[in-house]
């Protein structure tokens, strides 16, 4: 390495430790509400802590950071001046249900950074880290993923299989099964937008299904969305017109066995659906920023949970589209598909 590529190397780490830094101090504010607080107009120091409930002294301390890292603007001189939201920053850190929403990010960084200690063991021993542990990802994960369920699923990524469009259109109603449904947002959207369906989501995570719930609940449909803790690769109940899995197979322990229990409760018309990573078909170093991304939660957190499940595969959070067509074809699908359709993360599946 030449010392122009190691001066390259350690401005960049330098930048990647400003990044995670800031990031947790985007947590403080969500945590807090201080980004809350902030929405109506701009406070003073004094203003922040009594609003928020929190020390005058963090909070001057935490708006100048803020200001100084382009997410707060100042008015007034220093001495007295209030701090206001800067443009953009109320879409990207409230918004939660917005196309826009990251405020995500900042969760799922603290999260992964308060398990490193568990991995560096788990490296060690060989062991997994349960699932349940992330607390802070899981979260994460919901608050990621929700913008692009809320907006997409049902406008863009189904409506591209006209026979899915077409069967949970019907009048007579279609039965859904939801795997890997996380805190049931993915559910909650199908059924919002397809009045006459009937969903059933399934999580291996008990506290999972119980937020799902209670998100089923807040959207006035738990009456037609249901949600069970259970392994996606036992076996599954019931006759379903559409399975579902968003961003959850290669977290399974056993892949291929779920989508033979997939396969084996489908009706006569019945799919598959399936979102998974947006990555390269073969491996390639150094990869895209996108992948660089998927590596490092692989390493983190995909591979050491699916490691505490005792899994037939732990593949991690790189699902190359030929592995998952594989999959497909290993668990009886004839004819598994990868469809047109863009997305920065996700790379999308048709299986029949």
């Amino acid at each position: 390495m030449t010392v122009d590529s190691s001066q390259a190397l350690g401005d960049r780490l330098l930048g990647a430790l400003t990044g995670a830094v800031e990031l947790c101090t985007v947590e403080l504010g969500r945590r807090l509400g201080l980004y809350a607080a902030l929405r109506d107009g701009p406070l003073t120091p004094a203003e922040l802590a009594k609003a928020a409930g929190i020390d005058e002294r963090y909070a001057r301390e935490w708006l100048e950071q803020q200001a100084a890292a382009g997410f707060l603007t100042l008015s007034g001189p220093a001495a007295v001046a209030a701090f206001g939201l800067a443009p953009g920053v109320a879409d990207v850190l409230l918004d939660e249900g917005g196309m826009l929403y990251a405020g995500a990010a900042a969760e799922f960084a603290v999260g992964v950074a308060m398990l490193t200690p568990r991995v560096i063991e788990a490296f060690r021993t060989g062991e997994g880290v349960p699932y349940s542990e992330y607390a802070h990802v899981r979260h994460g994960i919901a608050g990621f993923n929700r913008p692009m369920f809320d907006h997409l699923l049902t406008t863009t990524w189904l409506p591209a299989v006209p026979s899915i469009e077409a069967r949970l259109r019907s009048a007579a109603g279609a039965r859904v099964l939801d795997l890997g449904c996380g805190t049931g947002y993915s559910s909650v959207a199908m059924a919002l937008a397809y009045p006459a369906i009937t969903v059933r989501g399934v999580d291996l995570d008990e506290d999972s299904v119980a937020a799902a719930r209670q998100v089923a609940a807040s959207a006035g449909v738990a009456d037609r969305v249901s949600f069970v803790t259970g392994d996606a690769a036992g076996p599954l109940d019931g006759a379903f017109d559409l399975v579902t899995i968003f961003e959850a197979l290669h977290d399974m322990g056993d892949p291929v066995g779920v989508l033979r229990q997939a396969r084996a409760v489908l009706g006569p018309s019945g799919s598959v659906f399936v979102a998974d990573e947006r990555v390269a078909d073969t491996f390639t170093a150094p990869a895209g920023e996108v992948e660089r991304l998927q590596y490092a939660f692989s390493v983190l957190h995909c591979l050491p949970a699916t490691r505490a499940e005792n899994p037939v595969i732990a593949n991690g959070t790189i699902l190359r589209a030929p592995t998952l067509l594989g999959w497909a074809r290993e668990a009886g699908f004839e004819a598994p598909e990868v469809l047109p359709l863009d997305n920065d993360f996700w790379r999308f599946y048709h299986l029949h």
